[in-house]
């Protein structure tokens, strides 16, 4: 049977607001975002064993991420195959893998039915919402928060009402006392539990007496929560006695309590993440990929009553050298003590080594917490009396001792062909210029005509500029054959919150130029748009790259991060 007659002969079950045994429904987490071989085909396995009455699911169920038709048919045909051991009636939650685009909308109402609808089974209210391509309770559109009101208020005799949607807006504003439309809807008519996914991690809470969970990966890239919930699914029984007990159950059967990660604990360890271990300096590599050096790393412990007692443990990749690479730590509640190493690499930085410990986040809870050393190339911008000529030829004296080794994302020696990056400076202007070799360079991609268009999917080459390193303000610019710039700003929080502007444009004085087997681009960069200037001596912070669609590759000056902290330097000289 079609998914999509699934789901409409459900919505025409009669509503009938009463409980009279225990209903017992599985949720299934999320399958995509770098899919996982085989993890959500196991899980489905399991939930089909445990023979639910009905199941859920919290999105992104396709990798999605694509407008073409026959693909995006081919993966639903392909997840309804995956599905098929559910026999029981399946419900599906849209995720922004499954509609990116409202061009994706006609693919997911053809394969799967109406993207927001609500359903009654078994004297239950649900509700699916579309939380697909909004980032926010607000930005939802006026349609489907009408249709949600009048909904819940038609529904408000309902013994309960649970809420299904892909993205948990309500973490963020819910759960620091802020408001947030949705919370407001749900209290106003009692909603008693609401599911998401898209973070791949779980953890639970409740505000004004609402359930909030939000599921871990079913099948798509993650990393263990802090008490080890990998991949799972979950399990929930309504009765009119118990009310709602949901309990997360992990791939291989072992169950769960509800509470076992609760925001409380995201977020301490979140701050372990964050500020928990930290490298005073970087590690400085030299031009010739050599390192010796010494690196001071801080261990911050939470003021939380529970010492920190542990080994810290390094992981050093070929190429790497740590001294000592495993140290006892010791650091009382609320304090921080500090630990030096020395380090060396010779010839390959990427990927650096990693060191580990475990890291109190509750009274009695520790987790793992992991930071990988900071690495640093330097790159050197010759300030110049005498400006160059933006004409795309790079015959002036400015332009020397370019940056020519890259990397891919693995730290392997790049796939592309060969790239050389130049910087230089006057007091009122950065300089950048670039020549990418390409054997085929009359079919180099340069699709995007119009500023801040796709410019990242053609051939180019991209900046990551932070003119101030004590400022999270970072400024990233991508420029294609054509002189076309992709640019925005992006504002990292003390809380390590990420909050790209891409309305943010910069003025750029560009000339590209293609060559026999080559393409070269110069570009003049006002500071004062950055509110900087140039002299000798500064440092910025810096990381570069080159992207080349013909071979499906990348040219990482560094591994390419919006952390401030993984970048290298620009040096003014």
């Amino acid at each position: 049977m079609e998914m999509k007659r699934v789901i409409l002969l459900a919505v025409m079950v009669l509503t009938v607001f009463a409980v009279a045994a225990p209903v017992r429904f599985a949720i299934i987490g999320d399958r995509t975002g770098e899919h996982q071989d085989s993890v959500y085909e196991k899980i489905v396995a399991e939930v089909a064993r445990q023979k639910p009455q009905f199941v859920f699911t919290v999105g992104d169920q396709i990798e999605g991420y694509t407008e073409d038709t026959t693909e995006l048919n081919q993966e639903w045909q392909k997840y309804k195959a995956i599905v098929a051991p559910i026999k029981v009636p399946l419900h599906l939650t849209p995720g922004n893998h499954d509609i990116t685009t409202d061009g994706q909308l006609g693919a997911f109402v053809e394969h799967v039915g109406r993207p927001y609808y609500s359903i009654d089974l078994q004297g239950i209210h649900f509700i699916v919402l579309d939380a697909s391509r909004w980032e926010s309770s607000d930005k939802l559109p006026g349609e489907q928060l009408d249709w949600l009101a009048t909904d819940l208020q038609q529904a408000a005799k309902a013994q309960y009402t649970i809420v299904f949607l892909h993205k948990p807006f309500w973490d963020g504003t819910v759960t620091e006392g802020r408001p947030d439309t949705l919370h407001k809807l749900f209290v106003k008519y009692g909603v008693d539990a609401v599911f998401a996914g898209h973070y791949h991690q779980y953890f639970s809470g409740t505000y004004d007496n609402i359930k909030y969970t939000v599921l871990g990966s079913s099948g798509g890239q993650t990393e263990p929560g802090p008490t080890g919930i990998l991949y799972h699914w979950t399990m929930v029984t309504v009765d009119d006695k118990k009310g709602i007990t949901i309990e997360p159950v992990l791939l291989g059967g072992e169950k769960r309590a509800w509470d076992d990660v609760t925001v409380a604990d995201m977020r301490s360890v979140d701050r372990n993440v964050l500020a928990g271990l930290r490298f005073r300096l970087p590690a400085l590599v030299g031009e010739d990929l050599v390192a010796a050096d010494t690196v001071t790393l801080v261990v911050k412990n939470q003021p939380l009553g529970t010492p920190l007692e542990d080994t810290l443990r390094w992981d050093v990749p070929a190429g790497w050298s740590v001294s000592p690479k495993t140290v006892a730590v010791s650091v009382a509640a609320g304090t921080e003590a500090e630990y030096r190493f020395g380090v060396g690499c010779a010839g390959r930085p990427f990927p650096a080594p990693t060191v580990s410990l475990r890291m109190p986040y509750a009274p009695g809870k520790a987790s793992m917490v992991k930071r990988t050393l900071r690495v640093a190339r330097t790159a050197s911008a010759t300030t110049t009396r005498k400006p160059p000529v933006i004409d795309g030829d790079l015959k002036e004296k400015c332009w020397q001792n370019p940056e020519r080794r890259f990397f891919d994302y693995e730290g392997g020696p790049a796939k592309t062909d060969s790239a050389r990056f130049y910087f230089a400076a006057d007091s009122a202007n950065l300089y950048l210029a670039a020549v990418c070799f390409d054997p085929a360079v009359n079919t180099v991609k340069a699709q995007a005509t119009e500023q801040d268009g796709a410019v990242y999917n053609d051939d180019c080459v991209g900046y990551f500029l932070q003119p101030d390193t004590g400022k999270g303000e970072i400024y990233q610019v991508y420029f294609n054959p054509g002189g076309i710039a992709f640019d925005q700003k992006i504002t990292i929080s003390d809380k390590g919150e990420m909050n790209a502007d891409p309305k943010w444009n910069g003025t750029y004085e560009v000339k590209t130029r293609l060559g026999k087997d080559q393409w070269r681009i110069e570009v003049k960069i006002p500071l004062a748009q950055f509110g900087v200037t140039a002299k000798p001596g500064q440092a910025w912070g810096l990381n570069f790259r080159r992207k080349q669609p013909g071979r499906k590759a990348n040219a990482d000056w560094q591994p390419v991060s919006y952390d401030p902290s993984a970048f290298g330097l620009l040096l003014f000289r």
